[in-house]
């Protein structure tokens, strides 16, 4: 990636986290100089001058950018680690009012007492872990979790096992030896076991640009399952719940696989 890529980005990405244009152009550039003045971040920006002070007061009111009131006036960026704490805390602080203001949100349709049968499709590896953490925190009986590729035991989804109250029953089944022998240490409570399905390892003649990534089932009415691109590791998924039907019953037997039956407490 060139400097001027590199810079592009980094503009973006201060844009993203809530930055005007020019007040993103004149952090970035005044982070390449020791002290400047608004005449030589104009230059080097191409902010107009006028902007450049307009600019300049916004950065320095966030704690971003300080100023010399000299003649001319010399401004310069806070330390790169002050600035990215800065930033962090005021992004935060942002998604704290955002969940805020939507939990006080009224309800359109308050949700009915009685689930109906329902699947999604979720997008993004980040997404589908935050949702399946979600899920086992949420657990109040049992979660079975089939994992597909080393790279999704991560260090959130071992917090999660590990934070499960002790009456919630774990079972976690891999398609490697090593990756049992990771999950058996990381999570000394959960029963591993080698899975039985060997599609999890490649999707084989029907689709080879696919492989499974993660199942999962909590209390055997909501599963969640994805899929990964092998190259890219680009990950879907499908969610449902409020089933507690045969559905679930066949799909925890598939999941279980391998499992001896004396060690699973809950085996149908």
């Amino acid at each position: 990636m060139s400097t001027d890529d590199t810079l592009d980005e980094a503009v973006e990405v201060l844009q993203q986290l809530g930055l005007k244009e020019y007040e993103a152009k004149c952090f970035v550039g005044l982070s390449r100089l020791s002290t400047g003045t608004a005449k030589q971040l104009s230059e080097i920006t191409d902010v107009p001058r006028t902007r450049v002070y307009d600019a300049i007061r916004v950065l320095e009111a966030q704690g971003l950018v300080e100023i010399q009131h000299s003649s001319p006036q010399q401004f310069r960026a806070v330390p790169l680690a002050e600035a990215t704490e800065t930033l962090w805390d005021q992004y935060e602080a942002r998604v704290e009012r955002l969940e805020a203001a939507l939990e006080d949100a009224e309800e359109l349709d308050p949700e009915e007492e009685n689930l109906i049968q329902e699947v999604w499709s979720l997008s993004g590896t980040d997404a589908i872990a935050n949702r399946s953490n979600t899920l086992i925190r949420d657990a109040a009986e049992e979660v079975v979790l089939v994992i597909g590729d080393d790279s999704l035991l991560t260090d959130e989804l071992i917090e999660s096992l590990n934070g499960l109250d002790e009456r919630v029953e774990l079972l976690v089944g891999v398609v490697t030896e090593e990756l049992e022998g990771r999950i058996h240490d990381a999570v000394p409570r959960a029963t591993t076991f080698l899975s039985g399905l060997d599609w999890l390892r490649t999707a084989g003649d029907v689709d080879d640009d696919l492989a499974i990534g993660r199942l999962l089932l909590v209390d055997r009415s909501a599963i969640l399952v994805s899929t990964l691109v092998p190259d890219t590791h680009e990950e879907q998924a499908i969610f449902g719940g409020g089933f507690r039907n045969g559905l679930i019953v066949i799909a925890r037997r598939l999941l279980s696989q391998g499992l001896i039956s004396k060690r699973d407490p809950q085996m149908d």
